[in-house]
């Protein structure tokens, strides 16, 4: 659930990163990538150790097995 406070924060954002010239700009989407993949590195992370990935993991390993797979 996003709460009232955080909303008016990214309202804030989103203003702010409207304004930003074109170098600050390019600066943020840089930081911001490196950021987001960051932040899924560590969720895929925490999926995989939590064993939420063993359904698709076996499923590959299957596939592969059966031969099912290509290099395509």
């Amino acid at each position: 659930m996003i709460h009232v406070g955080v909303m008016g924060t990214l309202v804030e954002i989103e203003k702010a990163v409207k304004e930003l010239p074109t170098e600050e700009l390019k600066k943020f989407r840089e930081w911001f990538l490196e950021f987001d993949a960051d932040a899924w590195d560590q969720q895929f992370e925490q999926d995989a150790k939590a064993g939420r990935l063993d359904a698709l993991a076996k499923e590959a390993l299957d596939d592969l097995k059966n031969g099912r797979c290509n290099d395509r």
